[in-house]
């Protein structure tokens, strides 16, 4: 008598059938997930620049900006990314003498960064004055649920929000 090795086509099918439930169900978990980490990751960024920004100032006794930079000036498109850097002529423009400190990459192209300023500028003694509020990172959505915030007050101190419901305006 011979011995057959191997699966059925019922095995097969019976088999395939239940992965492909199987990562119907995980798969919208693990976008929320990676939504959920992208956000974390992507505030940090943002928390860390804008201290770097305010050591900057300090360090170097100069007016330091952060802002995303478009034509050698700040624009109002918080999601290409940060340019952190000397601001000794013109507010919120790099020209003469101002020299870039850090740039960071780009943000998502689906998610929303927002403030309610153009810039954050440091004075030399490490103050924001004028430039103070609240830095929105939304993935996705404006509304989204993983969404989170840097806070820059008045003397300079950066801190993340702990606000639970926190929503981005275009």
């Amino acid at each position: 008598m011979k011995y057959h090795y191997g699966f059925t086509l019922v095995e097969l099918m019976t088999t395939l059938v239940v992965a492909t439930t199987l990562i119907s169900i995980a798969v919208p978990n693990l976008s929320s997930l990676y939504e959920a980490q992208r956000a974390n990751s992507s505030i940090r960024v943002i928390q860390q620049t804008l201290q770097f920004g305010r050591n900057a100032a300090i360090s170097y006794g100069v007016r330091v900006t952060v802002c995303p930079v478009k034509d050698n000036q700040c624009d109002s498109n918080w999601g290409n990314g940060l340019t952190v850097f000397t601001d000794s002529g013109d507010r919120n423009q790099l020209d003469g003498n101002d020299a870039i400190l850090l740039q960071t990459s780009p943000f998502n192209s689906k998610d929303i960064v927002s403030y309610n300023r153009s810039a954050v500028r440091f004075q030399p003694d490490g103050l924001a004055s004028g430039t103070n509020g609240t830095l929105r990172y939304c993935p996705n959505s404006a509304t989204s649920s993983n969404s989170k915030a840097v806070i820059v007050n008045q003397a300079g101190r950066v801190r993340f929000s702990n606000q639970k419901t926190i929503y981005c305006s275009n």
